[in-house]
């Protein structure tokens, strides 16, 4: 079986040990030093390391100071950590639907959803490709909106230039099956020293010293232990995603002319670093998304449906008083044809290959 994804963290034994040795296994000093080549290489000041990309999420919008009813514009195609975080804040979440073209919220839509009661937007930078910023960043200044960015795929990606996360406030996951990860952890980026102060107090339990209570905090410490993971990750990033960028070509290469098969597109003024490689299987291809899928995975090629529905389309969401569904039907179209081939860059060249062949093979082409 090819995998949808391979998790390789042989590189960082030695940290491991260095840290397992020093008796320091807490926050401490490899997470300051993780945190510094993160703002390196998101190209911005400071970099705050938290135990999960969903807590990122959380304290970013936490320390907006929110309240009761506010609300965050949100994509509908996204995992589920994007909404829950919205209300374990306790924010409101409204949705604007996508473009097709980069599986990310629409400017469009976004416009449309900015209500009175709106505070922040939070675009999610899907499958690897940033949003429109040139045209999301200016909608949140010209309504004096907040810029929360879902960055959880997106780990060196950039637009005209400007590296995700470094827009306003950038969130990002290193859960294990990220581009970098370090098993679990986050990540918050931001220029803004004062934020960046603030979130510092807030992951430790709202002490500046010990003791020194600022604010009613949280535990939303990362380990060195995981950041010792993390960091030969981020040294060999531009590697990685060199790797991951090559299969995509050949990918869209191979893949170019089979009928029914929409492929990922790289947008204008955008590097994708390929967290996914995303086709929409439309009504005219051989067989269905989930036909191709089941097919697919009996012969081998790994695959991933991310993600099946509209992320308000649950029961527990429906009702919710958190929870303002709107009418997305790009999304809806998307969320049935969407499927996730391998990309990951442990794959050979037989790899791709192989991938290629069983697409074109179960689809006719």
């Amino acid at each position: 079986m090819i995998p949808i994804t391979v998790v390789d963290v042989a590189d960082a034994e030695p940290l491991v040990m260095e840290v397992l040795r020093s008796g320091v296994i807490a926050q401490g000093p490899m997470v300051k030093r993780f945190e510094d080549a993160f703002a390196e290489v998101a190209g911005v000041r400071h970099a705050i390391a938290v135990n999960s990309g969903t807590t990122a999420l959380v304290a970013s919008i936490q320390v907006l100071d929110l309240k009761p009813g506010d609300e965050v514009v949100t994509s509908p195609f996204t995992f589920v950590a994007t909404l829950n975080a919205i209300l374990e804040a306790g924010a409101t979440a409204r949705f604007a639907d996508i473009s097709e073209d980069d599986f990310c919220v629409d400017p469009d839509a976004v416009a449309a959803a900015i209500g009175p009661r709106t505070k922040v937007l939070m675009p999610v930078h899907l499958y690897g490709q940033m949003a429109d910023m040139s045209r999301l960043a200016p909608l949140a200044e010209s309504n004096g909106l907040a810029l929360v960015e879902d960055a959880a795929q997106a780990v060196g990606a950039s637009f005209a230039g400007n590296k995700a996360g470094s827009y306003g406030l950038g969130c990002f996951s290193l859960y294990a099956t990220k581009n970098i990860t370090t098993a679990e952890g986050g990540v918050i980026t931001t220029d803004d020293d004062v934020l960046a102060d603030r979130l510092r107090v807030l992951r430790n339990q709202g002490m500046r010293a010990r003791y020194q209570y600022e604010v009613a905090g949280h535990n939303y410490r990362l380990t060195d232990l995981h950041a010792a993971v993390g960091i030969p990750q981020l040294e060999k990033l531009a590697s990685v995603t060199e790797q991951r960028q090559r299969n995509a070509e050949a990918l869209s290469k191979g893949l170019a002319d089979v009928p029914g098969l929409r492929l990922p597109q790289v947008l204008a003024d955008r590097t994708h670093v390929w967290h996914q490689y995303t086709v929409l299987v439309g009504p005219d291809a051989a067989v269905d998304r989930d036909e191709l899928s089941a097919k697919l995975t009996e012969k081998g090629v790994g695959n991933g449906i991310y993600y099946p529905k509209v992320v308000f389309d649950y029961d527990c969401y429906r009702d919710h008083p958190g929870v303002i569904a709107s009418d997305v039907p790009v999304t809806e179209r998307v969320a049935q044809q969407a499927l996730s081939l391998p990309v990951h860059p442990k794959l050979s060249e037989a790899d791709v290959d192989k991938v290629v062949a069983t697409v074109r093979e179960v689809l006719g082409a």
